[in-house]
C-alpha cells in the first residue's frame, strides 16, 4: 500500500492563521447585513438583501484571499461592467447601443456596490432592460420568417460578435436578426435540397419544388428559434443572471475564480468524485422536449421498469414539493433537478409515454457511477507490446474512505498491464482538465522514486514542495504521456514532473492549456449552527471557487500561462482555436521561483536521440504536413463573413466540408492498430449491451487514432534503443 501524502499540507493555507481573518470578515459582514435587515419584512427586500450579502462576501474573499488580487476600484468596475454585458448578450443581438450608453453611468459604480458603500443598482437596471429586450426579440423574430428569403441576393452576415457592434436601434436589431435567420434558413434549405437529390429514384419518393423546400426550411428555423427562446427564458431567471453578474466579478480577478450557486456546486463535486445520486437515466433534447435516451443497467430507473427509452419527461418534483415544468429546459438544467444530494431521496417524474399515456412515477435516488470518467486500459500489439491507459480526469471521491481515486485506479491498470508483460506504457491525458492535486502526487510516484512532484505558493510565505515519499517505483519501463491544448491543471503538473525528471516523453500539441493555479471552494456564508450570530435556517448563498495559490514545476517555472511544451510536437486539430490560458486577457502572469532539489531519472537510455529523430520524422511526415495545412486554413477562415447568396454559400460549404473530411481521414490510420481489451476486463456475451458497445467503441477509437499510433512509434524506438544498450 502506497504512502499517503499528508492532505493537511496541501490545504494548510485554508487552515492557517492567515486565512482565519477572511472567515471572520465573512461572518461579521453577514452578521452586519442581517442586523441591518432587522425590523424589515425580508420577503419585501428579497432578493436584494441576498444579492447584497453575496456581493459583499465575494468582495471580501477576493480582496483578502486571492493569490494575486486586483484592486477593486473604478478600473476593476469597468472591466466587470464590460465582462457582464459581453456574457449576458454574447452575440450582441438582444441589447441596443442606446441601452449600453444608458448603462454607462454604472461602469464605475460596481466597485462601490461590492464594498457595500452604495446599494446594488447596476445589476437590477441592466437585467430589467435585458429581460425586456429579450421579450421583444422573441416576439418579433417570427415576423421575419413569414416571407420567403431571396437567396440570389449578394449579401453577407458576420457571426463573430467581436467584429460586430451592438445594433444602433430597433431597425438595426431587426436587420441583424433577419440576416441570422436567413443564414440558418439557408443552411436548412440547402440540406433539404441535398436530401431531395439523394432520395431521387427511391421507392415512395415525392418530388418537392424549391419553393416548398424553402418554406419547410423557414418552418424548421422557426421551430429551432422557438426552442431556443423557450430554453433561454427558462434558464435566464434573475437568480441565474445575477450568478452571471457575480461571475463577471470573479472572472475579472482571474479566469478560474468562479461563483457557484448551490446546485451548480453539487454538479461540480459530482464530476470530481465520478459518481452522483440520481436515477440512472441518460437524457436527450428532441424538438424542445426532454426524453429518456437510455437507462443505466441496475439503476433506479431501470429497476422500476416504468421508464423506457423515448419517454418524455414533463415535470420534476422533489419529494412532496410542487413539480417544475421542464418544457423547453436544456438537458443540463433538467439533469440538475433530477439529481439529488442525498441517497434515497425521492424524485417524482411526470412522464408522457410513447403511446401518449401521462403518469407520475416515484424513484429513490441511488449512487450512480460515471464509468466513462474512470481510468481504462488496453493492449496495442505490433512491433512491441504496448500498454495504453486513458485517464479522462484526475477524479477523487473524498467523501468515501474507499471511494474512486484515479491514482489507485491507474496503479491497478499498471498491474494488469505488467501481468500481460507489456514493454512500454502510453498514458493519454488529452482532454484531461485536471482534478485532485493529491492524486497527481500519488500518481507521479508510481513512475519515479521518492522526490518532489510540484511546488505550490500563495500570496505570502515560502513555497510548499509536494513530494512523493514512497521510494518504490511501480513502473520503470519506457513511458510516454500524451497531452493536447485541453490538458490542464493537474494534467500539466503530472506532465511537467515527468518531463523535469526526464522519466518519459511528453507528446502533443505546441503546449498544454496553461492553468497553473490552485482553487479551493469557500462557502459565502461561513455561519454554522454553532455560530452564536447565525440565523436559523440560514439560506445557502453559494460558494466561490477561489484562486489561492499557484503551481510551479520542480524546475522552478510556473505552469501558469505557458503550460507544458511537449518533447515531441504533433500538429493538432485544435491549434487554431484561441481558448488556452494565454488567450485570456484576465489570466495571471507567468513567473518562476527557485527550483526544488531532485535527481533526474537515468533509466531510459537514448531518450534525447529518440526525441530528436521523432521530431524530424513528424516534420517530414506528409500526413502531419497535410494536417497542419488544413488546420491553418481553418484558422484563416474561422472568423470570416458568411455569404447569404446560395451559389457562394454552396461553394464555401463545399470547401469547408472538403477540409474537414480531409482532416477526419488524416486523423484515422489507413489500417487500424491491433488493440485488445485486457483479459480481466473482457465481457461475456450476456453482459449489459451498453457496456459491450462502450468496449467496442473504446477499442476502435484507439485503433484508428494517428496520434496514439505516433506515441506507440516513440515507445517502439525507446524500447529498441534500450535493447541495443543491453546487448552492448
Amino acid at each position: 500500500m502506497r504512502y499517503f501524502y499528508n492532505m493537511q499540507k496541501i490545504a494548510d493555507f485554508i487552515m492557517s492563521k492567515k486565512f482565519i481573518p477572511v472567515i471572520l470578515a465573512l461572518t461579521v459582514a453577514s452578521f452586519f447585513l442581517a442586523f441591518q435587515s432587522q425590523g424589515k419584512n425580508e420577503n419585501d427586500d428579497n432578493p436584494k438583501l441576498r444579492y447584497t450579502k453575496i456581493l459583499r462576501n465575494v468582495g471580501i474573499l477576493l480582496e483578502e484571499g486571492h493569490v494575486s488580487p486586483k484592486k477593486i476600484d473604478d478600473t476593476f468596475s469597468k472591466e466587470v461592467f464590460n465582462k457582464f454585458l459581453t456574457t449576458l448578450d454574447a452575440d450582441k443581438d438582444i441589447l441596443l447601443q442606446s441601452d449600453i450608453d444608458g448603462f454607462k453611468k454604472y461602469e464605475t459604480k460596481i466597485d462601490d456596490e461590492i464594498h457595500g458603500t452604495t446599494p446594488i443598482e447596476s445589476f437590477f437596471v441592466i437585467n430589467d432592460v435585458y429581460t425586456k429586450r429579450l421579450d421583444e426579440v422573441s416576439s418579433f423574430y417570427k415576423s421575419l420568417l413569414v416571407k420567403p428569403f431571396d437567396f440570389s441576393k449578394d449579401e453577407t452576415v458576420q457571426m463573430d460578435p467581436d467584429k460586430n457592434n451592438f445594433p444602433l436601434n430597433e431597425t438595426d436589431l431587426k436587420d441583424t436578426w433577419r440576416k441570422r435567420l436567413k443564414y440558418i434558413t439557408l443552411g436548412n434549405y440547402v440540406s433539404l435540397q441535398e436530401e431531395r437529390e439523394k432520395n431521387k429514384g427511391k421507392k415512395d419518393f415525392v418530388f418537392k419544388a424549391d419553393s416548398t423546400l424553402e418554406r419547410e426550411a423557414r418552418e424548421q428555423t422557426g421551430k429551432t428559434l422557438a426552442r431556443y427562446f423557450t430554453t433561454k427564458k427558462n434558464r435566464e431567471t434573475s437568480d441565474e443572471n445575477f450568478s452571471t453578474f457575480v461571475n463577471a466579478i470573479t472572472g475579472a480577478m482571474d479566469p478560474h475564480t468562479d461563483y457557484f450557486p448551490p446546485v451548480d456546486l453539487r454538479s461540480f463535486n459530482e464530476s470530481m468524485k465520478g459518481s452522483f445520486f440520481g436515477i440512472g437515466a441518460l437524457l436527450k433534447e428532441e424538438n424542445g422536449s426532454i426524453k429518456i435516451a437510455s437507462l443505466t443497467t441496475g439503476g433506479p430507473a431501470w429497476k422500476s421498469g416504468e421508464l423506457k427509452e423515448n419517454d418524455e419527461i414533463l415535470k420534476v418534483a422533489q419529494g412532496n414539493e410542487p413539480p417544475v415544468d421542464v418544457t423547453g429546459y436544456a438537458v443540463t438544467d433538467a439533469v440538475k433537478l433530477i439529481r439529488g444530494a442525498t441517497k434515497g431521496s425521492e424524485v417524482r417524474l411526470t412522464i408522457k409515454k410513447v403511446d401518449g399515456l401521462i403518469k407520475t412515477i416515484s424513484l429513490k435516488r441511488d449512487d450512480i457511477k460515471l464509468d466513462e470518467t474512470f481510468a481504462k486500459s488496453a493492449i496495442i500489439n505490433g512491433e512491441h507490446k504496448i500498454g495504453y491507459i486513458y485517464l479522462p480526469e484526475f477524479y477523487a471521491d473524498f467523501e468515501k474512505p474507499n471511494g474512486a481515486r484515479c491514482a489507485n485506479d491507474v496503479a491497478k491498470e499498471i498491474d494488469k498491464l505488467k501481468a500481460e508483460k507489456v514493454e512500454g506504457i502510453v498514458l493519454d491525458l488529452r482532454g484531461n482538465g485536471g482534478g485532485s492535486l493529491y492524486d497527481v502526487v500519488q500518481m507521479a510516484g508510481l513512475f519515479i522514486p521518492e522526490g518532489p512532484v510540484c511546488q505550490v505558493k500563495g500570496r505570502e510565505g515560502n513555497p510548499q514542495v509536494l513530494r512523493d515519499r514512497d521510494t518504490r517505483v511501480q513502473y520503470s519501463g519506457p513511458f510516454a504521456v500524451m497531452v493536447d491544448e485541453t490538458s490542464a491543471s493537474a494534467s500539466e503538473i503530472f506532465a511537467a514532473a515527468i518531463q523535469d525528471y526526464k522519466r518519459g516523453v511528453i507528446i502533443g500539441s505546441t503546449s498544454t492549456y496553461g492553468k497553473g493555479t490552485v482553487q479551493r471552494n469557500i462557502p459565502l456564508n461561513p455561519e454554522s449552527e454553532n455560530n452564536l450570530f447565525a440565523a436559523k435556517n440560514e439560506e445557502d448563498l453559494g460558494t466561490v471557487k477561489l484562486t489561492l495559490q499557484k503551481f510551479y514545476r520542480i524546475n522552478g517555472g510556473a505552469t501558469q500561462l505557458r503550460g507544458v511544451v511537449p518533447d515531441i510536437i504533433l500538429p493538432d486539430r485544435l491549434e487554431y482555436l484561441k481558448f488556452r490560458e494565454k488567450d485570456n486577457v484576465d489570466a495571471l502572469k507567468w513567473d518562476e521561483i527557485p527550483k526544488a532539489d531532485y535527481t533526474v531519472w537515468n533509466g531510459t537510455p537514448g531518450e534525447d536521440a529518440v526525441i530528436s529523430s521523432m521530431n524530424e520524422e513528424v516534420k517530414n511526415s506528409p500526413v502531419f504536413g497535410k494536417i497542419k495545412t488544413n488546420v491553418d486554413w481553418l484558422a484563416t477562415n474561422a472568423d470570416r463573413t458568411y455569404d447569404l447568396n446560395i451559389t457562394k454559400y454552396k461553394e464555401d460549404q463545399k470547401e469547408l466540408k472538403d477540409v474537414i473530411k480531409n482532416l477526419e481521414n488524416l486523423y484515422k490510420l489507413p489500417k487500424p492498430m491491433d488493440v485488445k481489451i485486457l483479459p480481466q476486463d473482457a465481457l461475456t456475451a450476456d453482459a449489459p449491451k451498453d457496456k459491450i458497445e462502450r468496449n467496442k467503441a473504446f477499442v476502435k477509437r484507439i485503433g484508428d487514432d494517428i496520434y496514439i499510433d505516433q506515441s506507440v512509434k516513440v515507445l517502439n524506438k525507446l524500447i529498441a534503443q534500450g535493447n541495443l544498450v543491453k546487448r552492448n
